[in-house]
């Protein structure tokens, strides 16, 4: 069940990613939110990893939020390379 409210909690957050870069994405809305989930997967391990909080902190949420944000930038610079 961690997993699936991780997933869930992703799309929330790569919702707030979209909303925090805006513009156009090459890969869409859907490409988005999928790296939304992926940041926030990365974001709260490695927030828990190093020490930053413990499961189930509001901290969580910054972690996870800075993980996707830097995920989309990320993409955003690799897809508009290949072009």
């Amino acid at each position: 069940m961690g997993i699936l409210s991780w997933i869930l909690f992703g799309l929330v957050i790569g919702v707030i990613a979209k909303l925090l870069m805006p513009g156009r994405d090459p890969g869409g809305f859907i490409i988005t939110i999928l790296l939304g989930i992926a940041g926030a997967l990365i974001g709260g391990f490695v927030g828990r990893a190093m020490g930053f909080y413990e499961a189930n902190q509001s901290a969580g949420w910054i972690m996870s939020i800075l993980g996707a944000v830097i995920l989309l930038a990320i993409y955003r610079m690799m897809v508009r390379r290949k072009v």
